[in-house]
């Protein structure tokens, strides 16, 4: 059974440490031969955006635009329907290879055999 996780952002911006923690550990985990599905959600959402995630700094934490494009280049990234439509985002405003899907779609992802779902 290959493992995986399933990391939701539930911070961006207003709490940057725990925004960037959840970045840091889909990187690793995918650093680590881990499948990693990483869903935006909130204000993490922004960082599915061109140029978000790099105007975001936080001191003594690897670049948050590093750690997404690690995870986009490896796992997948999503961002949720209802955060996406509440920042009028759709999926052209959006980085390449980012997709929006729903509570169902995490529901299904974070049930899967061998998935470790972590939310930040």
């Amino acid at each position: 059974m290959a493992r995986s996780m399933v990391i939701k952002v539930t911070a961006g911006g207003d709490d940057p440490e725990r925004c960037n923690q959840a970045f840091t550990v889909a990187a690793a985990a995918l650093a680590s031969g881990v499948g990693v599905s990483l869903w935006l959600t909130g204000e993490a959402a922004w960082f599915a955006v061109p140029g978000r995630a790099e105007g975001f700094a936080l001191p003594h934490a690897a670049p948050l635009a590093d750690l997404l494009g690690a995870v986009l280049a490896a796992g997948r990234v999503t961002v949720c329907t209802q955060c996406a439509a509440r920042r009028d985002l759709e999926q052209g405003d959006l980085l390449g290879g980012v997709r929006i899907a729903g509570a169902p779609t995490f529901v299904e992802e974070a049930l899967a055999e061998g998935v470790q779902a972590l939310v930040y």
